[in-house]
């Protein structure tokens, strides 16, 4: 245990030895969270998860610099079918510690492994459409979504919960039941499987009260009595019928009853069967001609859904760079890292900075805070010194009548540096020369605009003067 104030490592002592600053509470609250940790581990162990999730969540409140803790609680995501929230944990302990450190083994075990990636990427859409489908009561859909998920994540318990639920709501119990035996031997104690657990063991026990039952009725057909030492049992059916006589008006009485059905109940009934059976297969047939039509449809929407599947692929390949980040993150990633090599180099830093303007117009608006922030202090720090360098190449472009490589070089160059009055008129200039006047007209008046009571605004009124009276 090492001293937070100094890094020195502390002694049996309740004070820093190297700095003189108390640690007695700092050490309580370390010991506190090693000992959760442990707790957490036991518990993974002998697979109690969510016990172990519950210790160390309390480990990382009162330490969350406890890497071991924030290692063991992504793993234990991870047993569960939680990859992005295991992903997280191993992301922070990476960042806690850089050196040293198994969560990079855990990370590249997943990142390195495209199938993989693909695999996890499938299952969670799979399991929010499956969410989906809950919602909208196609409640058919979501079982067959939810066995895809499984097929490919099997420990995916959140997926086995809603599975069992569905099949709870379809009163499919033994279904149901073997899904929570499923979780439970990934979890042994989480709460929401036992819970289900119960509802489906209750409902599956009756039945063998339906069977003692029966037994019991049975038993209760037959008579008892005592005669000496000896119990007589003897059926009730032999109790009510003696005589031969009985039996005989009894065999006669039901003759003549199957007669008087078989000649004037049996053709009327069968009549009201036919004419029940047409009314069925009436109903089936049209029932049949709406499906067929609704499945029409649906291949319809698949269609389409499918050519919109393959265009939002290509635009997100796109973005894409070859290891799978965006473009615009990577490309400021490599500007921030070449300023830091050489700040003087700002060649390297625009020609990153120049992959980012090249986006598809309108991602800008999907950036994080944290990437804004980073680009604004990357262009306060070197957009000055870009613009100058940009503005050198343009202006010498322009003099010499190279108007083609003139106008994106001064176009930059007040870009970067928006108070740059000159690259902005002599950009004015360009366009002018360049035959492109609406354009000429539109900067020489963001000139007037950006930059009055000075002589690139004069001049620039002079040229907007002029031509107006061209027109």
């Amino acid at each position: 245990m090492v001293c937070y104030q100094c890094g020195c490592t502390l002694s049996e002592h309740d004070f820093c030895t190297s700095c003189g600053a108390d640690v007695a509470l700092y050490k309580k609250i370390i010991y506190i969270s090693n000992r959760f940790y442990n707790e957490g581990l036991e518990r993974a162990n002998v697979r109690d998860l969510t016990g172990a999730v519950t210790s160390l969540r309390q480990s990382l409140k009162f330490n969350k610099n406890n890497v071991e803790a924030r290692n063991l609680l992504g793993l234990v995501y991870f047993e569960t079918g939680e990859v992005v929230a295991a992903l997280s944990e191993w992301v922070i302990s990476k960042n806690l510690r850089p050196r040293k450190n198994i969560a990079d083994d855990y990370i590249d075990m997943i990142q390195t492994n495209q199938s993989r990636l693909d695999i996890i990427n499938q299952t969670i859409k799979k399991y929010n459409q499956a969410l989906t489908y809950c919602n909208q009561e196609s409640l058919d859909l979501a079982v067959i979504q939810l066995k895809k998920v499984l097929s490919l994540n099997p420990k995916f318990v959140r997926a086995h919960q809603l599975l069992a639920l569905l099949y709870i709501n379809g009163e499919e119990w033994e279904k149901a039941k073997r899904e929570l035996t499923k979780c439970l031997e990934i979890d042994t104690n989480n709460t929401v499987t036992l819970r289900y657990l119960k509802e489906v063991d209750e409902m599956l026990l009756p039945e063998d009260g339906v069977r003692n039952s029966s037994k019991k009725r049975k038993s209760e057909e037959i008579v008892k009595y005592q005669s000496g030492n000896e119990t007589i049992i003897q059926p009730v059916n032999m109790k009510e019928g003696k005589s031969v006589t009985s039996l005989l008006n009894l065999g006669i009485g039901v003759a003549i009853g199957v007669a008087i059905a078989f000649f004037l109940i049996l053709p009327a009934r069968i009549q009201t069967a036919k004419a029940g059976i047409d009314e069925q297969l009436r109903k089936v047939s049209e029932q049949s001609d709406a499906k067929t039509a609704t499945i029409d449809e649906l291949q319809l929407q698949l269609s389409q859904l499918t050519a919109d599947n393959d265009a939002l692929q290509q635009d997100l390949e796109g973005y894409l760079g070859t290891d799978g980040t965006l473009k615009s993150v990577d490309s400021l990633m490599q500007a921030a890292q070449a300023y830091l090599n050489n700040p003087e180099d700002v060649t390297a830093v625009a020609d990153y900075l120049e992959e980012i303007e090249e986006e598809e117009p309108g991602t800008e608006t999907d950036r994080s805070e944290a990437y804004t922030n980073l680009y604004d202090t990357l262009i306060s720090l070197v957009g000055a010194d870009i613009a100058a360098a940009y503005y050198d190449d343009g202006y010498e472009a322009y003099r010499q009548d190279n108007y083609e490589d003139a106008i994106p070089n001064l176009e930059k160059a007040f870009k970067y540096d928006p108070g740059n009055g000159e690259a902005l008129y002599d950009l004015a200039n360009s366009y002018y020369r360049a035959g492109q006047e609406d354009k000429a007209r539109e900067t020489y008046q963001k000139v007037i605009e950006l930059f009055p009571d000075t002589e690139k605004a004069s001049k620039s009124e002079e040229f907007l003067a002029g031509l107006e009276n061209q027109d």
